[in-house]
């Protein structure tokens, strides 16, 4: 049987010694875990690998996103640009309502509080808004 100390090896459990006993097999382990975890850390730093998914430099994001290729991202901007040129050419309150309710994120009785008019009017005007935009695109297709 060998003493050993668990603070050791559990410095953030153990804020003072414990000594405890274990088989020899026990010991024996615990030693050459130690051996190889120094011996990791001895040539990860001779051969400067520090090496990992989460240095920040966009590895992991491109593994776990999906890049998107030339097309695709060509065809993003052309729908983004037809979407504002679809709310350009709203009337001036269809267009802030249908922004406020779906770019800002505001409740149709917020829009409507903040105007002051009922909710039904900011409904009806962002269900006008959405029809006129469909049309328009329609027409630009």
């Amino acid at each position: 049987m060998v003493k050993i100390n668990l603070r050791k090896y559990y410095p953030d459990f153990y804020s003072t010694d414990c000594i405890i006993e274990v088989p020899d097999e026990v010991a024996a382990l615990l030693g050459s875990s130690e051996r190889a975890e120094a011996a990791y850390y001895l040539r990860r730093y001779r051969h400067k690998a520090y090496y990992s998914l989460d240095r920040g430099d966009g590895i992991e994001h491109d593994i776990l996103f999906v890049s998107l290729s030339p097309c695709e991202i060509y065809e993003r901007k052309v729908t983004v640009e037809q979407l504002h040129a679809a709310i350009a050419a709203l009337p001036d309150k269809q267009a802030k309502r249908i922004y406020a309710h779906y770019f800002l994120g505001m409740s149709k009785s917020a829009i409507a509080k903040a105007e002051g008019v009922s909710k039904a009017v900011v409904g009806d005007a962002i269900d006008r808004g959405l029809e006129n935009m469909e049309k328009f695109l329609k027409k630009s297709l």
